[in-house]
């Protein structure tokens, strides 16, 4: 790009707002972009910001600012470092009355630049004594002293654990002067409803940070402050929200409340003296605030959390925080019990870990209301019409009560409140949507009645559940529903019943009229998907017991598209036809599997036959599916020396299969599909599909070459799995995996061809760690093993999970099988051999690891990249220890903004801690702390 003047900038950020063609907006903003990226961003941004012409290029000036100093601040030489933020205060001052969004991102530039600017000490006193004597300045000033804290975590900056240590101890010893500025704002400004909303949000930030002292805090004049506003009912919407927030973020940052005690006292008082005020905006039907005051109190009991478990009723623990959210559980909307849900899951794993039944005893009552809370906010509107909706906001709420349900439950026992329910049910005639809603609560708790977890208060028997008389009486009265229930009831009670499968296999006398209900559910329109999902669930529990309907399975899989399923339904119906097929006698399986089989191959080769310009769809994914589904899940017990009963079936099948890939190879979706089908057929037979494997793999190598589908790479994978032990196919797959490398490095050598292409990345190493694992003389002594190591040391920076996971298990299980002397004869030989290839790769290998782990893998990678160094170190200490020396020296010492980023103190102890690891987690840690540095 040619640099551009001013004016050029200026009609093309007019062009980016104002074009009335869009493909003008379009040209607008790819050249903007290209602008943006170079080096004359900074100029251009500078000069727009002089002219001040209007809120759009001032605001795209401003913004280019921000991006540069985040993203490019490397570009500038050091002594422009001064003049740079000199301007942008000039800006900020000149540009504060322009608009708000501006001074925010101008108040980000300064910010991002104070944090990398190593040679700008004290910004924060510098800032206040500046400004703070300028009425005028005191909205920008706080706007700046805002965003500083929140940009010290940002994940923009790469400031390193040095530099971020430095600052925040910067921003501790100034954090007072801070406090004190925003009190004497909130005292000149009286009742400024935008400066107390600003000094909040301000303040907010700072607790954030967690640099304010608590002692200071604790008697500060703005806590009550704070606590006036939400007192007050006067408070507007806007207020009350800066205000809630920043009570919030002042309880987060004393989570540890044994070392914030002051504070803590102070929070604690104070949010309890809210309830009125809560009272009155449930009076006033102002659901903000009501849900403001539910997150304050959800904040406290998170933050007492571990003091209320500790001493319940004592102190900080007082559990009258529990009622607190218990009143807000009785607030009609369902959106201010499901604030609360993360702190009841969390109260819920710390009562299960302390296994203590007196205690569980103490908070059993508040989970019995929170429950009876849960179900009544579950009931659908009484003029509901059709089943419960599954995707809509209030769909999700339930399958969130569903979920903390299951949590839960142990504290009251599944048994008991299962009972508790349905005596509800039983002995009152409540309206239909208390009905399904009680159905709902109890499918939730269904699933947990044979489970006990330690501490269990319900000390009932697995017997005695058994033997339990509601169960069965259950099954028995909703399988009696009666047609003319409401729809919603007849859906719920069916998912019920599903739920019950456990109960079913236990009390096989019901099988037969469960069956006969749920067929019916499968007829009609609106219940036959929740119908089938039942189904299957029945089969999967009560496989044995279902052996004897089978044909009655093969009648419903025959006519599946005679009824009314999603695609998810229909394929799990088959799923459970799969499962109780393979518990039949093995000479039947065959004969069976060939009919469950047939519809999808007949409809497979009716779409073959067809023109393809008849105008019909010829998509064969759904039939693709179903066959995938059926041989995923026929696993028949077979011994030694038997031929497996699929093996015929699955033979007679593949000409279809092999037409169907053929015919849709340009089709990366429908390859995909039979691909999977074809993995989970050789699967299925094993070793058995081996008069397959030359003509499957020819076809693939075939249609790789025109088009490289990674699906084949992942095929490729599955046929390596099973074969690659065998001696005589070993040659071969050997063929297949160098013919499908060349495309694939092809692929890979383009312009951003890893970045591009993760999931042939993902696919190409799943293949070739099969290789090591089943046959890793054949690879290392092939000539593709150089190509291989190369593309895997380039993939290593791909910070793709997937394909970064597969890239780093192929290089540690590579490494691993010149380490592991497992006995057999070729182990010298590997040794040798990864001596080899670690001897023309290793330090280049151990040097791009170290780049990546700094410069581009984010935290959760660590532990794989670990794990090959651990392998490498294994294998040859001595010479892994100079590859790190050498790698180490390498890495930059200095930020771009003068910032030490890691001393030669910091690198000898990395390098010690490292190479004197007992242990993998050990190289893992030391990895860890190494990489903040460069964060």
């Amino acid at each position: 790009m040619e640099k551009p003047t001013v004016a050029l900038v200026y009609q093309a950020v007019q062009a980016l707002y104002h074009d009335p063609d869009p493909a003008g907006k379009e040209r607008a903003s790819v050249w903007l972009g290209e602008l943006q990226r170079s080096m004359y961003a900074w100029e251009m941004a500078d000069q727009l910001l002089q002219l001040k012409q209007d809120v759009e290029s001032c605001y795209f000036a401003a913004q280019t600012m921000k991006m540069k100093i985040q993203t490019s601040f490397f570009e500038l030489p050091p002594e422009t470092h001064i003049a740079l933020r000199d301007s942008l205060l000039s800006h900020i001052q000149s540009l504060k009355d322009l608009s708000p969004i501006i001074v925010t991102q101008l108040a980000l530039a300064i910010a991002d630049l104070a944090l990398q600017m190593a040679s700008w000490k004290g910004c924060v006193h510098t800032l206040i004594e500046k400004y703070s004597n300028d009425v005028s300045s005191m909205t920008f000033l706080i706007e700046i002293l805002t965003v500083l804290p929140e940009e010290v975590h940002s994940r923009s900056l790469r400031i390193g654990a040095n530099r971020r240590t430095e600052i925040i101890e910067d921003l501790a010893y100034y954090s007072s002067t801070v406090v004190t500025l925003l009190v004497t704002c909130v005292e000149k400004s009286g009742s400024n409803e935008k400066m107390l909303i600003k000094v909040f949000r301000c303040l907010g930030s700072w607790f954030n940070l967690g640099v304010l002292d608590s002692n200071f805090m604790a008697n500060n004049q703005l806590l009550m402050v704070l606590f006036q506003v939400l007192q007050r009912d006067e408070t507007s919407t806007n207020l009350h929200e800066a205000a809630s927030d920043c009570v919030c973020s002042a309880l987060y940052a004393i989570e540890n409340v044994d070392t914030h005690m002051p504070l803590a006292l102070q929070l604690f008082q104070g949010v309890l003296t809210l309830e009125t005020a809560y009272h009155m905006a449930v009076a006033r039907e102002d659901l903000d605030k009501v849900l403001n005051y539910c997150r304050i109190f959800t904040e406290l009991c998170e933050t007492f959390l571990e003091t209320t478990v500790k001493s319940p009723g004592q102190g900080m623990g007082d559990l009258r925080t529990l009622e607190l959210l218990l009143i807000c559980a009785g607030h009609p909307q369902y959106e201010v019990v499901e604030i609360s849900f993360n702190f009841w899951y969390r109260l819920g794993e710390n009562l299960y870990k302390t296994n203590d039944p007196a205690l569980h005893g103490i908070f059993r009552p508040y989970i019995q209301r929170l429950l009876h809370g849960l179900a009544r906010h579950c009931q659908l509107d009484p003029d509901h019409e059709g089943i419960p909706e599954d995707t809509d906001d209030f769909g999700e709420f339930r399958m969130r009560v569903s979920d903390l349900v299951k949590d839960v439950i142990f504290l009251v026992g599944s048994m008991e409140c299962f009972s508790q329910l349905y005596s509800t049910l039983k002995e009152g005639n409540p309206p239909w949507e208390v009905t399904e809603a009680v159905l709902f609560i109890m499918a939730a708790i269904a699933k947990n009645l044979y489970i006990h977890p330690p501490g269990c208060l319900c000390n009932v028997s697995i017997f005695n559940i058994e033997n339990n008389p509601t169960l069965t009486e259950v099954l028995e009265q909703v399988v009696l529903l009666p047609e003319t229930v409401h729809i919603a009831v007849r859906y719920t009670s069916i998912e019920l019943v599903g739920e019950m499968s456990e109960v079913v296999d236990r009390n096989p006398r019901f099988l037969d009229p469960v069956l006969n209900y749920l067929m019916k559910g499968l007829r009609e329109k609106t219940l036959a998907s929740v119908a089938a999902k039942a189904i299957h669930n029945i089969c999967s529990v009560c496989r044995d017991h279902m052996a004897q309907h089978f044909q009655g399975l093969l009648d419903i899989a025959r006519a599946l598209d005679s009824f009314a399923l999603t695609t998810e339904a229909a394929v799990g119906l088959l799923k459970g036809t799969a499962l109780v097929l393979a518990r039949l006698p093995l000479e039947k399986i065959a004969e069976c599997l060939s009919d469950l089989c047939a519809v999808q191959v007949m409809a497979l080769k009716k779409l073959l036959s067809q023109d393809p310009g008849n105008g019909k769809s010829a998509d064969p994914t759904v039939w693709l599916d179903r066959l995938a589904v059926i041989f995923r899940h026929t696993n028949p017990i077979v011994e030694n020396g038997q031929t497996h009963p699929c093996q015929k079936v699955i033979q007679e099948i593949w000409p279809v299969l092999s037409q169907t890939l053929n015919t849709h190879q340009a089709d990366n979706r429908i390859v995909e599909r039979c691909c999977r089908c074809l993995r989970f057929a050789v699967r299925c037979v094993g070793k058995g599909s081996a008069s397959l494997l030359q003509p499957l793999v020819t076809q693939m190598v075939s249609v790789y070459q025109v088009y490289p589908h990674s699906c084949f790479l992942y095929l490729g994978s599955i046929l390596v799995d099973e074969y690659g032990m065998e001696e005589g196919c070993r040659q071969g797959l050997l063929d297949m995996l160098q013919a499908l490398c060349m495309p694939t490095f092809q692929l890979l050598e383009q312009p951003n061809g890893l970045r591009n292409h993760p999931d042939t990345v993902d696919d190409l190493f799943r293949l070739a760690t099969r290789f090591v694992q089943r046959s890793p003389v054949t690879l290392l002594s092939s000539g593709i093993i150089v190509h291989i190591i190369q593309c895997a040391i380039a993939a290593t920076t791909l910070d793709h999970r997937d394909a970064n996971c597969s890239v780093m298990k192929f290089v540690r299980d590579l490494i691993h099988t010149g380490v592991s002397n497992d006995h057999e004869d070729d182990f010298e030989l590997r040794k040798q051999l990864i001596g080899q290839a670690m001897g023309q790769n290793g330090q280049q290998l151990v040097t791009q690891l170290m780049h990546t782990c700094c410069f581009c893998l984010p935290p959760y990678t660590l532990p794989d990249v670990a794990e090959v160094l651990w392998e490498i170190m294994v294998f040859d200490r001595p010479t892994f220890c100079r590859w790190l020396e050498n790698a180490l020296k390498g890495l930059p010492k200095e930020t771009s903004g003068g910032a030490v980023t890691v001393t030669h103190k910091q690198l000898t102890d990395f390098h010690k801690q490292v190479t004197s690891a007992e242990e993998c987690k050990q190289v893992c840690w030391a990895i860890r702390e190494f990489t903040r540095l460069f964060r």
